[in-house]
Formats: structure tokens, C-alpha cells, sequence
């Protein structure tokens, strides 16, 4: 059986570029060039679809960016029409739209509802306006708060919001208000991560003054027990969600399902389902690059070693704590299980892992040392 299929889209624009932002995120200068980039959108995927076309129907699809939010709801009206006149749809996809909590971007809320989206994502990151402003975000409190209203008032019971801790001077007793606050919003999910300064990114070079590692540990720590506490347990490194409210499409990443990657800069990953060889896909990374090229010469492709698939199923799904059947391992992988047991009982010997009833759970101490973990997978 091929693995489950997910269509990634790219909009690559926002109002102004974040400091600590390191996604292939570009401000908007002039207009926004809605119907060419939606052509273009479509081109590509005509493009990936030549190439090898899926056997399975989408179970999600994930609009991201960037502020995807910033495109009118009728040229997201033609997108999703054109992607469904291309592909099938299982009857209960997944349908994600990222958004900024910007006040103009809340009057379109009940519209994107409509058109069947079915999953949005708003990034909150801070509930206190100087830890905001020095985030360089372009909300503030008062609009975090309004947009989530103005979403559940739209209609959508899904709802992602996506918090930072670890902020410039930011202390515990701040990062378990900012967190109890959110909360209070009851959505179904919550992204809880900390802030990392990236390369390529204005604080890399400009570092702010952030928290010492004790109290990002403690910030941590205090975080997950609190969302645990309110019903939200933990089911990724950074994701919590209620009950049967996780976020499938990501979850197909991590569980190294397939997926087509569409737009500038968008990745892809397919199965061919005849030789079973594993492929990355790539697309130009900038957007006036990407809107010349698409359909053309847009897409880069690349087969993963054999040697290789081991350790990119491992880096995606040992981010998850449910535990791992060792016949998704070899599905996934095309790997056979006697091939990779000698691995796993060197990681289940340094206590980085547990084996039972055919399944694999990463310990608490592998979870603390993920990338000694990760380790013991990589190709010799």
C-alpha cells in the first residue's frame, strides 16, 4: 500500500519580515500578485503530477507561508478548485489555512470557512504586547485575542495557535501566563516551541538578550505540565492537542507519509509505487523566480539513498511520542525488520529505547538526548 498523501502549498508573502523568522518569507512590496501566483500554483503541480502521478486519494491539504491569509478568499476559491479538479480528496480532508491575527485578515474569516477550509492556524506567539513588539510582530494583543473570537465566531472548530517561550527577557512567571491565557481560548491545539535564533535571520546576527538555558528548561518543563494538566497532552516535540484534534497533516509528515510540495520554495517527498524508490522535490525559492519557472524548470528532483531512508524516517517520526509499530518502520522504509533490529537493540541497550510487543517507544532519557538517538541511525 502507498503511503497516505498531503499537498503542501506556498505563499510566500508577508506584510513585513519577522527578526527571528527563518521560512521562505518575503514582504510584500506593491501588490500582490494573487492570479499570477495562483496560475503558477497550478502549473506546478500539473508539472509534479506528470511525473508521478498518485494512486491515492489527498487526505490534507496545508496552506502555509509566509501570511497565506493576505490572499482574497475568491483566489483561494480557484486554487482549491483547481487543485480538486486534479486530485482526488478523501470525503474527510483536511483543509489548513495559516493566518496572521491582523485585523484585516479576521473580516475574511467566515469566507475562508465557507470555501471549506476546515483547520486554521493563527500565529499568536506571545499574549503580552512588549513581548510582541519586540518579536516584531505586527499585532498586538487585542488583535490576538479578537482574532480567535472572530474565528470561532466564523465557524471553525478547528483551531491551531501558535505560541513561543524563550523570549527577549522573558520570565518564568510571564512564559505560564502567556501560556494560562491561551488556554483560556479554548482552542483544539496548541503549538508550543521555543524561540531559536536561526541563521540567516536578523537576531542571529543581532542577538536579543534571551533566557539562560535553566530557565528554558523550567519554562519547558512548567509548559507541559500545565497543558497536560488542562487537556492537552503532548503528541510531538512542539504540538498539544485535545482529544482527536491533531493535526493530521503533520502528522503524515512525521509518520513519513507522502507529500507534494507546491509552490516557491515549497519540499516534497513521493514513494514511487513501482520501484519503491524514495524522492525529495524542490521548488525555486524565490517567488519572482518560482512565478517565471513554474511548470518549467521550477522543480528539482532527488532519489534518497537507501542508505539515507532510514535515518529520515527516524528524524520525522521519533519526534512523536505514540509508540512506533515496527511494521510501519519496515512499510515506510521498505527496510525489513531483521535489517534494522541491530540497531535498535544498540539504542534499547543505552536505555534510548524500549522494545515490546513489536513496538518501538522512545524512553524519557531518549527523548532528553533525541539527537544521540538520532545518531545511531545515521548511514556509515
Amino acid at each position: 500500500m502507498p503511503p497516505p498523501l498531503s499537498l503542501y502549498i506556498h505563499l510566500p508573502w508577508c506584510v513585513r519580515k519577522c527578526p527571528y523568522c527563518d521560512f521562505n518569507s518575503h514582504a510584500l512590496r506593491g501588490e500582490l500578485p494573487e492570479a499570477e501566483y495562483i496560475d503558477a500554483l497550478l502549473r506546478d503541480l500539473d508539472q509534479d503530477l506528470a511525473w508521478l502521478p498518485p494512486t491515492q486519494a489527498l487526505s490534507s491539504l496545508f496552506i502555509g507561508g509566509g501570511t497565506p491569509s493576505l490572499f482574497s478568499p475568491p483566489a483561494l476559491e480557484r486554487l482549491l478548485d483547481g487543485v480538486q479538479q486534479r486530485l482526488r480528496w478523501q470525503p474527510n480532508i483536511e483543509i489548513t489555512l495559516e493566518a496572521n491575527p491582523g485585523s484585516a485578515e479576521q473580516q475574511r474569516f467566515r469566507a475562508y470557512c465557507a470555501l471549506g477550509i476546515n483547520r486554521l492556524s493563527l500565529g499568536v506567539q506571545s499574549l503580552n504586547d512588549p513581548h510582541l513588539q519586540a518579536l516584531g510582530r505586527i499585532h498586538g494583543r487585542r488583535e490576538a485575542l479578537d482574532a480567535v473570537a472572530a474565528a470561532q465566531a466564523a465557524g471553525f472548530e478547528q483551531i491551531n495557535l501558535d505560541l513561543m517561550y524563550g523570549l527577549p527577557q522573558q520570565t518564568l512567571s510571564q512564559a505560564h501566563t502567556d501560556l494560562r491565557e491561551l488556554i483560556d481560548l479554548a482552542p483544539t491545539h496548541i503549538s508550543y516551541y521555543q524561540l531559536t535564533l536561526e541563521p540567516n535571520t536578523l537576531f542571529h546576527h543581532q542577538p536579543p538578550p534571551l533566557p539562560d538555558d535553566e530557565r528554558l528548561w523550567a519554562m519547558q518543563h512548567q509548559g507541559q505540565s500545565l497543558l497536560a494538566a488542562q487537556g492537552y497532552p503532548q503528541y510531538e516535540i512542539s504540538a498539544y492537542a485535545q482529544s482527536s484534534n491533531q493535526c493530521r497533516h503533520n502528522l503524515n509528515y512525521w509518520q513519513f507519509g507522502d507529500y507534494l510540495g507546491i509552490g516557491a520554495g515549497a519540499h516534497g517527498k513521493r514513494t514511487d509505487p513501482t520501484t519503491g524508490t524514495v524522492w525529495r522535490t524542490r521548488k525555486s525559492k524565490h517567488p519572482r523566480t518560482f512565478l517565471q519557472q513554474a511548470g518549467q524548470a521550477a522543480s528539482e528532483r532527488q532519489p534518497v539513498s537507501a542508505a539515507d531512508v532510514l535515518f529520515e524516517f527516524m528524524l520525522n517520526r521519533l519526534r512523536l511520542t505514540a509508540a512506533l509499530p515496527l511494521e510501519q518502520l519496515s512499510d515506510r522504509t521498505g527496510l525489513p525488520v531483521q535489517r534494522i533490529l541491530p540497531l535498535l537493540h544498540q539504542a534499547e541497550a543505552r536505555g534510548l529505547l524500549a522494545i515490546e510487543d513489536n513496538n518501538i517507544q522512545t524512553t524519557d532519557l531518549g527523548r532528553q538526548f533525541l539527537n544521540d538517538l538520532l545518531e545511531i541511525f545515521l548511514p556509515p
